[in-house]
């Protein structure tokens, strides 16, 4: 999986990082066992402190995406390891709020905030059954 930087991005880069990898990991380009590169050497490749990777990697551990080996490095864990928690379905609803409030603004409405996210779903294929 290659993974890129926007410099010019507001968005910190280990937190591009972060989402660059639950993408993946959400459309099925990294599969469970699959091992990201070592934080020395996704560094190296993206020109970028070894800190920074470090921060996105401890996140996703976190946040159960994968795990941290000492031997076999950073592991994509099992879909069974980042199940639904109250505490994200909170943090879903407080990141979702100002995108709704904006949408208002604009003159969405709900069906029609729904059908775009409804369309996000099927465009990676996260429909479920």
């Amino acid at each position: 999986m290659m993974l890129g930087i926007d410099f010019e991005s507001s968005t910190p880069i280990y937190l591009q990082l972060r989402e660059q990898i639950v993408k993946g990991i959400a459309t099925k380009r990294l599969a469970p066992g699959d091992s990201l590169p070592s934080v020395r050497q996704l560094a190296s490749d993206l020109g970028i402190n070894l800190h920074t990777v470090n921060k996105a990697y401890a996140m996703l551990k976190q946040e159960g995406f994968i795990t941290l080996h000492r031997q076999k490095g950073a592991v994509i864990n099992s879909p069974d390891s980042f199940k639904t928690s109250d505490e994200y379905l909170k943090q879903l609803c407080d990141d979702l709020e100002p995108m709704i409030f904006e949408a208002l603004l604009r003159g969405i409405n709900e069906q029609e905030f729904s059908i775009v996210c409804s369309d996000i779903f099927k465009k990676i294929g996260g429909e479920k059954s």
